[in-house]
């Protein structure tokens, strides 16, 4: 898959392509849907599809302060695309001069001169240009005018993880921030994933017995409620069950929000300084602190035996 930031990146010679434009945080089911029949419809018709997206997250430079906790970092969007096929990601630098491109404008600088659109895929709701005054309608008529279509595919309804709401990702991050992994998975279509460094920590895992690997997640990360969960931790291209502790550690009064991971049955691990991933399969339970470090180390191993069952629970379906 190719990867351009900015419209200064596009090949000159670049022909026709079926497009389809969205942040795509957490590229959910429903995103799924909408990607798969542009690369499918790319494929009809013999040209390449392209997916644009844009960084910061516009809200950040519509209304700063406000940008959204992320469901996946740009790096593994582009994975999960190119997974679904996409033959180019195109990132465009979303700035405040960008956001006051008016929809005809965005057109006609993005869709016709850069990346002759065939075809435009889009959700229902898809949303664009200067205060997001350009939807799908609009697109259609500007689609008579340049010579390409509009395909509008209908998100998926999520069951009971949403209660009949359509896959969004802000209903993924409101039931990641619940610490409803379970209806999160639902509507992704895989574990929610959170990303970072493996650092130093207090290291009162280690002195337990049950060292964890404490991950410094990236910057506006969507992290669950905090709480004991089932998943893995992925190192170097493994997985390795995993019981993970979200919160700031009552037991030993902490304050800073962390997220550490304990690798299950796996002795001897040196993770400082590698860049981990953590998928978060179940919810274990919620944080509490004990009468004393033997209850807690009591619940610890039960964390550990309730995670494991999980895990290989959902392997075995």
């Amino acid at each position: 898959m190719q990867r351009w930031r900015g419209l200064e990146d596009i090949p000159e010679d670049w022909g026709r392509s079926v497009v389809t434009i969205g942040s795509y945080d957490g590229v959910h089911r429903g995103h799924q849907l909408i990607i798969k029949h542009a690369v499918d419809r790319a494929r009809e018709l013999g040209v390449p599809s392209v997916l644009v997206t844009f960084d910061p997250h516009p809200s950040e430079v519509v209304r700063p302060g406000s940008h959204p906790p992320l469901l996946a970092p740009h790096h593994r969007r582009a994975e999960l695309c190119a997974e679904l096929g996409v033959d180019a990601l195109l990132v465009l630098p979303f700035t405040t001069e960008f956001s006051k491109l008016s929809p005809a404008d965005f057109v006609v600088k993005v869709l016709v001169d850069k990346l002759h659109a065939r075809a435009v895929v889009e959700g229902p709701n898809f949303r664009f240009g200067h205060k997001a005054a350009g939807n799908v309608d609009f697109l259609r008529e500007q689609g008579k005018t340049y010579d390409f279509d509009v395909e509008v595919v209908e998100l998926y309804v999520s069951g009971s993880a949403g209660g009949g709401e359509p896959f969004s990702s802000t209903l993924t991050r409101r039931l990641v921030a619940e610490g409803d992994v379970e209806g999160a998975r639902e509507i992704l279509g895989r574990p929610h994933r959170v990303e970072g460094v493996v650092v130093r920590g207090a290291q009162r895992g280690r002195e337990l017995g049950f060292p964890t690997a404490n991950v410094e997640t990236l910057p506006h990360t969507a992290i669950p409620a905090d709480g004991v969960y089932a998943g893995w931790l992925h190192v170097e291209g493994e997985a390795m069950p995993a019981a993970i502790s979200v919160g700031t550690n009552p037991q030993f009064d902490g304050t800073e929000r962390t997220v550490e991971a304990y690798a299950i049955d796996r002795v001897g691990l040196d993770l400082y300084g590698l860049h981990v991933a953590v998928d978060f399969l179940a919810y274990v339970r919620g944080m509490a602190k004990f009468d004393s470090i033997e209850a807690l180390l009591e619940a610890i191993a039960d964390d550990v035996k309730r995670s494991r069952e999980l895990i290989e629970a959902y392997e075995g379906e």
